[in-house]
């Protein structure tokens, strides 16, 4: 039970992520009704249809139209992780993150310095991931396909485990070699527009990382784990909430915390600033 609880949130990930995956697979090879399609657009019950509002908007940007059924999907979709906040679906959906971590933790266990990339001099401004956001809806325009989901990794590999990889390995194989030596977590904490799309559209929800002053005892442990440490500036200073959507919410800092300083709470961005003011 040690190890269960000190890693309760890495198991539900992971049980959410291989789940979705095995519905898929299910619904598409064996017909159950449970889930169907991929994550840019699926069935759920064979009654609600889903879809990425991130491959929405590249389709918009193309001047296509869509259907009234794939934009209450992308309404659908959109409303759930804004209302939950932050990037749930990075931490507890998108496949990717699994291999990511795998990398992530292997530099750890080599004793890899969590602030400083692999490659000495190299470094990736976490805010270009926003620019990858628009320069992804520029290109859908200028090219009338939708850019990144033509390209993304993401969609490679969820298509490719449940319909067959194919090539799809060499650029899974490409993000985990850039993720373990190039820069940590240089995919998803740096390029994905995806990633970007949902930190702007979880900005305002209500699932947010408290920190406790009087429990920390600057240990690092929070930091050394997060995938976004930039966004728990208060550890270790003043009591408060996660400000930034750019937060997973995966839970790791809560996990790898011996002295509990770190938990989950539902609080309002607005109440989480008056936290952060007031320390």
């Amino acid at each position: 039970m040690g190890w269960l609880f000190s890693n309760r949130y890495l198991v539900l990930r992971r049980l959410v992520q291989v789940s979705i995956l095995l519905f898929f697979i299910a619904g598409n090879a064996l017909g159950w009704k449970v889930l169907r399609g991929n994550l840019s657009s699926s069935r759920l019950l064979d009654a609600v249809t889903l879809a990425d509002p991130f491959a929405l908007l590249q389709i918009f940007a193309t001047g296509t139209m869509v259907s009234v059924e794939a934009m209450l999907g992308g309404g659908i979709v959109l409303v759930l992780f804004a209302v939950i906040g932050g990037r749930v679906f990075c931490g507890w959906v998108c496949p990717v993150n699994m291999v990511t971590d795998l990398a992530g933790s292997l530099r750890r266990a080599v004793g890899d310095d969590h602030s400083s990339p692999a490659l000495s001099g190299f470094q990736i401004s976490r805010n270009a991931r926003y620019w990858v956001l628009g320069l992804s809806l520029v290109l859908s325009a200028l090219l009338g396909v939708a850019a990144f989901e033509w390209i993304s990794p993401i969609s490679m590999l969820h298509r490719g485990v449940i319909f067959g990889m194919g090539l799809g390995w060499t650029a899974v194989l490409a993000l985990f070699l850039f993720d373990l030596v190039v820069l940590r977590q240089g995919f998803c904490g740096h390029l994905c527009p995806l990633g970007a799309f949902y930190a702007l559209a979880g900005a305002y929800g209500f699932l947010r990382v408290r920190h406790l002053k009087d429990h920390c005892t600057l240990c690092g442990e929070c930091l050394k784990h997060c995938p976004e440490p930039q966004v728990l500036p208060m550890v270790g200073k003043h009591n408060g909430s996660v400000l930034s959507g750019e937060c997973t919410n995966c839970g790791r800092c809560i996990e790898v915390c011996a002295e509990r300083a770190m938990r989950f709470g539902a609080v309002s961005r607005a109440k989480a600033r008056q936290d952060h003011e007031g320390g």
